[in-house]
């Protein structure tokens, strides 16, 4: 028998228990794996048969001792289908004792059988009515209740042995002293109210919240889930143990079971488990049955808190996949979740600490949320109370905190706290006060105090130290905060354990497993021990160490799945490099103190590096932290100026030592800063912190986090922060309370700017309270009150404070807004800023006392009981600017109390009373406001849109004084009339339905002022019937200025009862109407005043003009988009006829007919005083061109037809008593084409004065331009003929050319085929004999050649022919130059190509060789890509050529051929200029040659081109010979010294000389000899110029001595030399013998005035030019000049520019008769000169061009500009580019231009008017140029 058969004592039951377990293996080996769960049941045991497993198993659970087979016995009677007599055996043997034998030492993983095989069922079997199953039940009822008594023992157990040893100080405290608790959210899901009661009283708030409060039983259903958030140290994880200790002493009697899991902890299981196995594996195992037990937790759960500790330690991401069955195991992270969903154990309740950061996903939306702030003042002494057991030492401990405010402010965190407590308790003894204190100043020098505290043996044990130090670097850099056994050293862990710095627990690493765990004792301590081994270890290098400094930003990244555990690391390396931690790291890793000091200023520039960059709220913060740290006060200096001055600190949270350490660093800056806390949770007693803080001017607060008790501590600081300028504290929950102690905090802040209390949730009363403040803040400028609660009531106080207090300007409310804007006086500001003449300026004093107020009272609500408590209270108050009451409940009756008190009320700007319920019977009594208000300037009525607003002006006397402070010159002076002026004001009554009954009693209300100006009809329904009225009775309204009628639903009928309103109306000017918009005006003259737009010029009074005269101004009509019919455009012209004229009618439809335009112009005979038809945006008809070509016959009057694409006409049409000029016919774009040439030339030939023909743009083509060359000769056109854009061809080309000689009467012809498509004709009256054809990009092909030869041939008038890009190369041209013969006759061929700047001088001369006639002229430019030839008929030989041909033939064969032919072409050239070519020296053999034959030659220019010695001297050779040179020009080319020399060598002998120019080449020393020599022989020299050649005052006395002999000198130029007085004074000497002197240029040279005097005393009778620009000439030099000019009858042109004349400009009183040009250019000329100029301009009556640009003429000069156009009829352009002129000034200039000026452009450019004004301006006249490019006029072609 087997042992267990023994120990049953009998046989058949041991075999009847093996063949009922047989039977149920499965059952079997689940409950095997729940006693024994390291059994393994391989596949050897599944290949036993049913019994042996069911024996093996037997023998298994026996051995493991009698509980674990009593348990076993016990599941089998309860759970299989045991018979009674046999249960009773079984439990009569093992399962009947008293009680249930304990399962405490199975081990801690007990799963049912249900979790464990979710397949296997329990089966019940029925016991009847035994009194053991009885037993059993009732057993099995009182097993939860043993479970959860068992539990609160297990809690005391573990909390009740650990009181504080001597030995271990960090150990759990055995008194708690609670934190500060805050909720995070205004509605939070747990009620507060019963705790508050047993609570702090200032629970309202949010603060100070009871413990209790936290677990409401008022709580809703549904997930039950608090969270709590502080940052490290502040005690979350001792009140998650305090929690489990007060429940296990039954304080928190509302819970049965309180359970604590870390996550930490948690971390280490890495399988999956269910939530039995959660509670009964970490914590207590119940002794038998888990699953009832389980069970009844479930049926308690709202009595059931478990508390989650670390959740921001979570390692294992939450994943948001969910299955089917909320019981399935999950990871821990996955149970959290669904415990917070309530899918588990719903209605229980859950608490998580944390720090804050990004928490996981897992937590639902409704969880509440606590914030955990540490200690208070208050906490702080509690806790050292506790801390220290005697008087004396409590008291000293205290007394140290106290003096120092760094250690008091660390102490608010209550790990520091009780660090600086152990600290002090192992310093105070044997010191003095203050001593100790002294020794921590910073939290790490607190952690270093700590450990020499700890140290029974007061000895630094440096080995095990820094074994701690590796093993947190390691921990913290792999995640790791619990570590195992194997992880530790032992004798670093026993030295830890030793101290207290680590912890051992019991861990569960899986279900089962259990394993020892060791931590440091806060995770503070990790990272300071981590910090340790960075410092101190040699292997640490540079880079690493720097690496570790950096800044953790608590704005968690979305990728981020957790927060970092090394949150104190960089602030402890920040610490350890301080200088008082030198020795103590010297120590430690037994090095030099140098070594040390070196690892730690590779922190301290490591922060400096951080201290320069741009960085967020967090980072900042943490940056003061560690630069707080290393007590460095220069590091502090440069992070303090580093800062910006705008420090936002956005949605992160704050506490009071982050505030601590920001403040301390400010202490450091020199310059203001702006604080901005938005969205911020913060602790409340921050504001304690920003005590006598002087470097904060803005500081802003916006969070519903802030309550009464941060309004407190705010109030006591704001009177010690003396720069504070603006203060906001919006968005909080601020009640009554904490708004008293803000008002009475912030008299004491005189200083304040700025103050904002928007949205808090204010009440009346304490609104009033605030506003009280006012008084006492004299430099506030702004008080916000916005979205709080005030009444109406409250309101019509705030508005008595408005009109009573002296520095308010202006209170505006709506809806929710309630802002004061003040002004401070000037005496209250003098006073603060300590000036010491407290009475000011008396006219400053006078300036503040004018106050004026605007108040905004917008949709407040208010009513007609209100508005007359408003008026009374407004009568009695200062100026108003704007009172806007829109959006209430006035009514007719409010808004007429308004209106009647407006005159009374002394409005400057505005009234609105818009959207106040205004009726139609309430409209005509607001009107009577017209008549008593003098200073109405617009009432604006809308009934439609709800808008009454009535516009003020000020009082003339105001106006005048206003008009006094303007910026414009007191100079200007107006034209007044005899009578007061008085206003004319705009009434506009749009959109108020009115109808033509309501006219007379509108007109009766509107007839009492007399000075209405504008009146706005529009938008009503007067129709025809109405304006036929109203037109009747206008003439009672006097003379308006505008009138508005438009959507009045007129038609053509209406419009034409008002044209008869042009007779009876003087004002009327204008009318305008447009059918499709019922846009309809009438008003007078448009320019003025009017011009600009409103606002950008001041308001003139009425009647004052500029004195600029009467101007002529044409009456207008306008008709737009309307059906123009016949019988319409017959009524329309007899309506018009009765309109005195000048008249303008422009006319628009969308088509208009043949037989209406046929009516209309039939009809423009009677209307003579029509100077204008226009007709725009209309399609007329096809036949149009020949209806209009007839006009001329049917009405002589017309003057000008311009047609443009069928869609634009315009008739200008001349008066009986203007002078006829000629006519112009413009028919653009019309369709035109062959068939209608001949009609429209007959038609046209009636037209005798014919000037201008435009056929542009249309569809001739080349058969309708020779049909129309065939009628040209019967039109008579005496100017030009326009055929551009008529897809023209070559053949067009050749049949202009071959029709030249049958129109004798044209003068020019020039056509493009090119892109332009240009072609012009141009006529004179008479037949011409000099022809001009130009002709530009025609291609002509080689077959062209002979047909456009023969057609030159005829053509024997064409003078000049000028052929641009018309020949692909040079052997078309060879081509025509050998077939074009005249029989006599003198031609200039001009040819413009690309091939002629390619092609050399040598290969030129060589085309023109081949010319049939003589050349008399050749002229070659490569760059412009020119040959010009002028050839002479018939060809004739010059006998002392053809002797010179025969004697120069050496050359070789074929230079010979070419020089001969050369030779015998060019015999009779006169004319030889090369400009800008590259002679090579063959060319210059070949010219040297040619010269040397050419005996007629009398003009010879070589310009701008680059010639090698060698060809120089063959130029001079062959230019000795021309002894009948009249001309020479050698001006700007490429020259030195000895080249220029060899040039000048030419000039002998040169007798006949006239025009000599050298300019730019370098005439000094022996050059300038050469000169002067040759001069001396040149009498009949007339034009010599020397400019740029580097003459000087030895060279200009030279110079002088040899013009002596040119007294026929009419022109001499040396400007941009090097003449100085002295040589100017020789020059001037001289000029008074060259009586025919003309042109002087002296510009560019140091003359100065004493020149200027000498040339006063000697110009010449005859001098026309003087060009003296940038001569250094002073105002005394220029007056001078100007007396010596005045009178002057020839000088046409005077430039003076670039000298500083200031108030010296030329003065006239003669005048200058003839002078065209004067340039004044940056003269330094100013207003003070502009009048006497403006003087003098009027005395030179042919001036064309003044240019005054770069100067400092403003709007005054502008003005006298402006008063002398009109008397300048020739003025064609004036420059006042770069001024000072405004928009004023240039509007004045406007005004002159309109008086009729002929100017053509007046330059702006670069004068201080805003583009969009500029704009505008150029709009109205657009001759006003402000572009940076001259747009000026397009040159019209000649002829037009």
């Amino acid at each position: 028998m087997d042992p267990i058969s023994l120990q049953l004592g009998t046989r058949n039951l041991h075999g009847w228990l093996v063949r009922l377990l047989s039977r149920n293996l499965e059952w079997l080996d689940a409950k095997v794996k729940l006693f024994l769960p390291n059994v393994d049941l391989g596949s050897e045991y599944q290949a036993l048969d049913p019994t042996q497993r069911a024996i093996l198993h037997l023998q298994k659970l026996h051995t493991q001792g009698p509980t674990t087979w009593k348990s076993f016995i016990q599941c089998v009677c309860m759970e299989l289908d045991v018979p009674m007599d046999m249960e009773v055996l079984l439990m009569s043997m093992w399962g009947h004792e008293d009680g249930f034998p304990s399962l405490l030492e199975i081990g801690k993983e007990s799963r049912s059988d249900s979790q464990l095989h979710p397949g296997l069922k329990r089966t019940y079997q029925s016991c009847g009515s035994s009194p053991r199953r009885k037993q059993l039940r009732k057993q099995q009822q009182e097993l939860p209740k043993r479970y959860l008594q068992l539990l609160r023992t297990s809690v005391q157990q573990r909390y009740g042995d650990r009181t504080p040893g001597l030995g271990q100080p960090l150990a759990f405290h055995q008194v708690y002293v609670p934190p500060i608790l805050q909720w995070s959210r205004a509605s939070a899901p747990f009620h507060t109210q019963e705790g508050a009661t047993t609570g702090d009283p200032k629970a309202e708030d949010g603060t100070n919240v009871n413990i209790r409060d936290l677990f409401s039983t008022k709580a809703s259903k549904g997930p039950r889930v608090t969270v709590l958030l502080g940052k490290a140290g502040m005690g979350k994880t001792t009140l998650a143990h305090w929690l489990c200790q007060k429940w296990a002493d039954g304080e928190l009697d509302r819970f049965q079971a309180v359970f604590l899991f870390e996550f930490r902890q948690l971390n280490l299981i890495t399988g999956s488990l269910t939530l039995p196995q959660l509670l009964f594996d970490v914590h207590l195992r119940p002794e038998a049955s888990p699953e009832a037990v389980f069970q009844h937790l479930k049926e308690n759960a709202e009595g059931i808190l478990l508390i989650f500790d670390g959740l921001d330690e979570i390692l294992q991401p939450c994943s948001d996949k969910e299955t089917a069955d909320p019981e399935d195991p999950a990871s821990a992270l996955t149970l959290f979740s669904r415990l917070c969903r309530g899918t588990l154990l719903p209605g229980c309740w859950v608490m998580a600490t944390s720090r804050p950061g990004k928490l996981p996903a897992c937590l639902p939306t409704e969880a509440a949320t606590v914030h955990m702030w540490g200690f208070d003042g208050p906490r702080v002494e509690e806790y050292v109370n506790h801390f220290f057991s005697d008087q004396l030492s409590r008291e000293a401990a205290l007394a140290e905190l106290r003096v120092d405010r760094r250690l008091w402010s660390m102490c608010a965190v209550p790990a520091l706290c009780q660090v600086a407590c152990l600290c002090l308790h192992h310093l105070l003894p044997g010191r003095s006060p203050g001593q100790a204190a002294a020794l921590l100043p910073s939290m790490t020098q607190n952690y270093v105090q700590m450990l020499l505290a700890l140290d029974p043996r007061g000895v630094l044990q440096a080995e095990p130290l820094l074994g701690l130090g590796e093993v947190a670097l390691s921990g913290l850099e792999s995640g790791k905060v619990i570590f195992s056994t194997g992880d530790i050293p032992a004798s670093t862990l026993a030295f830890g354990d030793a101290l207290g710095l680590l912890t051992s627990f019991c861990v569960c690493t899986g279900p089962g497993h259990q394993d020892k765990g060791y931590a440091f004792s806060h995770l503070s301590l990790q990272e300071f021990f981590a910090a340790l081994h960075l410092m101190t270890r040699p292997q640490v290098d540079r880079e690493a160490l720097s690496q570790h400094v950096t800044l953790h930003s608590r704005w968690v990244q979305r990728t981020k799945a957790r927060l970092g555990l090394s949150d104190h690391l960089p602030t402890f390396l920040a610490g350890l490099a301080s200088r008082a931690c030198r020795s103590f790291l010297s120590l430690l890793a037994q090095r030099e103190e140098e070594w040390v000091a070196a690892r730690q200023e590779i922190v301290l520039q490591a922060l400096k590096k951080l201290a320069t960059r741009r960085l967020t709220g967090p980072k900042i913060v943490e940056l003061c932290h560690c630069v707080g740290e290393t007590q460095e006060p220069e590091l502090a200096s440069f992070m303090a100026h580093n800062l910006p001055q705008q420090l936002p600190f956005h949605n992160f949270l704050l506490t009071y030592a982050d505030m601590a350490s920001l403040t301390n660093i400010l202490g450091h800056r020199d310059g203001p800063i702006h604080l901005d806390f938005e969205g911020c949770p913060l602790e409340p007693r921050c504001p304690e912190t920003l005590a006598g803080c002087g470097q904060v001017e803005n500081l802003s607060f916006k969070s519903r986090k802030c309550g009464d008790a941060f309004a407190e501590a705010l109030s006591r600081s704001l009177p010690t922060m003396g720069s504070l300028k603006k203060l906001g504290l919006a968005g909080s929950k601020i009640t009554a309370q904490g708004i008293s102690h803000l008002v009475q905090a912030l008299p004491f802040c005189p200083q304040l700017e700025e103050v904002s209390f928007q949205d808090n949730q204010l009440k009346d009363k304490e609104v009033l309270n605030i506003v009280k403040v006012l008084s006492c803040l004299p430099r506030l400028q702004k008080l916000d009150l916005s979205r709080n609660n005030v009444s109406v009531s409250t309101l019509l106080s705030l508005t008595k404070v408005a009109v009573t207090c002296p520095t308010i300007r202006m209170l505006q409310v709506r809806e929710t807004d309630l802002i004061f804007l003040l002004s401070p006086p000037t005496e209250t500001a003098a006073e603060l800023q300590g000036d010491p003449d407290l009475q000011g300026n008396a006219n400053q004093r006078k300036e503040a006392q004018r106050r004026s107020l605007a108040l905004r009272l917008q949709k407040c609500q208010l009513g007609v009981h209100d508005v007359e408590v408003l008026i009374a209270q407004l009568q009695e108050g200062p100026q108003l600017d704007e009172v806007d009451l829109s959006g209430n409940q006035l009514k007719d009756e409010g808004c007429q109390l308004m209106a009647e008190a407006a005159p009374q009320l002394h409005i400057t700007k505005k009234l609105d009373l818009s959207d106040n319920g205004l009726s139609a019977a309430g409209v005509l009594s607001v009107l009577s406001v017209v008549s008593t208000c003098q200073t109405l300037a617009e009432l604006h009525i809308s009934l439609l849109h709800k808008t009454v607003v009535f516009t003020f002006a000020p009082e003339l006397e105001e106006q005048e004084g206003i008009q006094k402070r303007a910026t414009f010159p007191d100079s200007l002076t107006f034209q007044m009339p005899s009578e007061p002026s008085l206003r004319s004001p705009r009434i506009r009554l749009t959109h108020c339905a009115l109808q033509a009954q309501h006219l007379e009693l509108l007109c009766k209300a509107l007839g009492g002022s007399c000075r209405l100006g504008h009146l706005d009809l529009s938008g009503n329904a007067l129709g025809d019937e109405g304006v036929a009225l109203l037109a009747r009775l206008l003439p009672g309204l006097g003379s308006l200025q505008s009138l508005n009628l438009s959507e009045n639903r007129l038609s053509l009928e209406g419009v034409f009862s008002l044209i008869q309103c042009f007779s009876t109306l003087r004002w009327l000017l204008h009318l305008e109407f447009s059918s499709a918009s019922q846009h309809i005006i009438l008003r007078g003259d448009k320019r003025g005043r009017d011009l600009l737009a409103p606002g950008s010029l001041p308001e003139f009074r009425a009647g004052a003009r500029l004195g600029f005269g009467q101007r002529h101004v044409p009456r207008s009509f306008c008709l737009k988009e309307c059906q123009l019919e016949p019988l319409s455009l017959s009524h329309l012209c007899k309506s018009l006829e009765k309109c005195p004229g000048p008249l303008e009618v422009q006319l628009s439809c969308e088509v208009l007919s043949d037989q209406s335009l046929e009516t209309l112009l039939h009809h423009l005979p009677q209307l003579p005083q029509l100077s204008l038809l226009q007709l725009s945006q209309t399609q007329l008809p096809p036949r149009s061109p020949l209806l209009l070509a007839d006009l001329f016959s049917l009405c002589p009057q017309v003057q000008k037809v311009d047609l443009r694409s069928l869609r634009h006409l315009t008739l200008h049409l001349r008066s009986s008593e203007e002078q006829e000029d000629r006519c112009c016919w413009r028919f653009t774009d019309c369709g035109l084409r062959q068939e209608h040439v001949e009609p429209l030339c007959c038609l046209l030939s009636k037209c005798e004065d014919l000037n201008q023909l435009d056929l542009s743009a249309n569809l001739l083509g080349d058969d309708g331009l020779r049909c129309l060359l065939e009628c040209l000769p019967k039109v008579p056109i005496s100017g030009s003929l326009n055929l551009s854009c008529n897809s023209m061809s070559q053949e067009s080309v050749l049949c202009l050319v071959e029709a030249l000689p049958s129109c004798p009467r044209v003068r020019e012809a020039s056509v493009n085929l090119g892109s332009k498509q240009s072609f012009w004709i141009h006529f004179s009256r008479q037949e011409e004999a000099g022809k001009t054809l130009r002709l530009s990009e025609c291609r002509f092909k080689p077959e062209h050649m002979p047909r456009l030869a023969a057609s030159l041939n005829q053509a024997l008038q064409l003078a000049e022919l000028t052929l641009t890009w018309c020949f692909p190369g040079l052997e078309q041209l060879i081509v025509l130059l050998g077939l074009l013969t005249w029989p006599t006759g003198v031609l200039t061929l001009r040819v413009e190509e690309p091939w002629v700047g390619r092609a050399r001088v040598l290969k030129l001369l060589e085309v023109c060789a081949q010319a049939s006639g003589n050349i008399t002229e050749i002229s070659i430019s490569e760059t412009q890509q020119q040959l010009c030839i002028q050839l002479e008929f018939p060809h004739q030989e010059n006998p002392e050529a053809v002797a010179l041909r025969l004697a120069h033939c050496d050359l070789g064969t074929h230079q010979n051929l070419l020089a001969r032919q050369l030779m015998e072409t060019c015999a009779r050239l006169r004319q030889l200029s090369l400009s800008q070519v590259n002679l090579c020296d063959a060319s210059s053999l070949l010219l040297q040659s040619l010269l040397l034959s050419l005996s007629e030659l009398k003009n010879f220019r070589l310009t701008y081109s680059c010639v090698s010695s060698k060809g120089l001297a063959h130029l001079a050779s062959g230019l000795s010979h021309c002894h009948l040179l009249e001309e020479l020009d050698l001006s700007n080319n490429q020259l030195g010294d000895e080249g220029t020399k060899v040039l000048l060598g030419a000039l002998e002998g040169k007798c006949r000389l006239k025009r000599l120019d050298l300019s730019h080449l370098p005439l000094g020393g022996s050059t300038l000899a050469v000169l002067t020599q040759g001069l001396g022989h040149m009498t009949l020299l007339q034009s010599l110029r020397l400019s740029r050649s580097n003459i000087d005052d030895v060279g200009c006395c030279h110079l002088s001595k040899a013009l002596r002999a040119a007294t026929s000198l009419e022109e001499l130029s040396l400007s941009h030399n090097q003449i100085g007085n002295t040589g100017a004074q020789d020059l001037a000497a001289v000029l008074p013998g060259l009586p025919e002197l003309r042109k002087i240029e002296l510009g560019c040279n140091a003359l100065e005035d004493c020149t200027a005097l000498g040339l006063a005393k000697g110009l010449p009778r005859h001098l026309r030019v003087l060009h003296l620009p940038s001569s250094h000439l002073s105002p005394e030099g220029v007056l001078s000049l100007g007396q010596a000019l005045d009178g002057c009858p020839h000088v046409e042109e005077i430039s003076l520019a670039e000298n500083s004349l200031a108030g010296g400009v030329p003065r006239f009183h003669q005048g200058l008769p003839v002078l065209r040009q004067l340039d004044l250019v940056s003269c330094e000329i100013d207003n003070q000169a502009a009048k006497p100029l403006a003087a003098s301009f009027v005395l030179c009556p042919a001036l064309e061009n003044i240019t005054l640009s770069w100067n400092l003429l403003g709007d005054e000069a502008a003005a006298e500009l402006a008063r002398v156009l009109p008397q300048m009829g020739r003025l064609k352009r004036v420059d006042l580019e770069k001024n000072r002129i405004t928009a004023y000034g240039a509007w004045l200039l406007v005004e002159g231009l309109a008086q009729g000026s002929g100017i053509q452009v007046i330059r702006l450019w670069n004068n201080p008017i805003p583009p969009d004004m500029a704009q505008h301006l150029q709009n109205q006249e657009p001759r006003l140029d402000f572009a940076f490019f001259d747009n000026q006029p397009q040159v019209i072609p000649r002829g037009t």
